[in-house]
């Protein structure tokens, strides 16, 4: 985009960045997976990227404050509208030690239309996605189309063949467009980001 808002700080350490998305409607197993993939990816200095929305999204940005890391927001309006009402505080927190980003002028209200260009932002800040339970229709998987046309790299991690929340996530392993991964490393090892997890101890 010509024009990025940020409120917060973007910093050379963001260079280093992976996305974590996923599901409004997080499973019990999902927020968990969530919490610990986004947990270990800021103990290790990654920065964690996300869209700021309920489920997965949240959870990112909250495991990786919690941890100590960095974490960056990408809405799909104005940075002085606050959306979703419920992630008030949350915002406020990743704006205070990292940064909430915006392509979409002050004002801009969060219309349906303005989230799938903005996933674009999320896996160009990235290094590679990250995707936890997401269905067919879902908008991680928009992102993972962006990370294909941006040369970025998609990881899923697999779920529960009875969720619908995971038939994206599913069929994205099974037809190859995505890496799996069980745990932090293989994230680590796949992007070469071992030596910077070794810096951040």
């Amino acid at each position: 985009p010509p024009v990025l808002y940020v409120r917060g700080e973007i910093t050379a350490a963001d260079q280093f960045a992976v996305a974590v998305l996923g599901t409004r409607h997080a499973s019990v197993y999902g927020k968990e997976v969530a919490r610990r993939m986004a947990t270990g990816l800021a103990q290790n200095g990654v920065t964690v990227v996300s869209g700021l929305a309920l489920g997965i999204d949240g959870i990112a940005h909250k495991a990786a404050l919690d941890a100590g890391g960095r974490t960056l927001g990408v809405l799909g309006c104005g940075l002085d509208i606050s959306y979703p009402a419920e992630h008030r505080e949350l915002a406020n927190r990743i704006a205070a030690s990292g940064a909430l980003i915006s392509d979409y002028p002050l004002g801009t209200k969060p219309e349906a239309l303005n989230f799938p260009p903005r996933n674009r932002i999320i896996s160009g800040l990235s290094l590679g996605t990250l995707i936890i339970e997401a269905s067919l229709q879902s908008g991680a998987l928009i992102t993972h189309r962006f990370s294909l046309e941006q040369g970025r790299e998609t990881f899923a991690v697999p779920g529960n063949i009875y969720n619908q929340n995971s038939s994206g996530t599913n069929a994205l392993l099974q037809r190859g467009e995505a890496k799996l991964v069980s745990c932090v490393e293989d994230i680590l090892e796949e992007l070469n980001l071992t030596m910077i997890a070794q810096q951040s101890e």
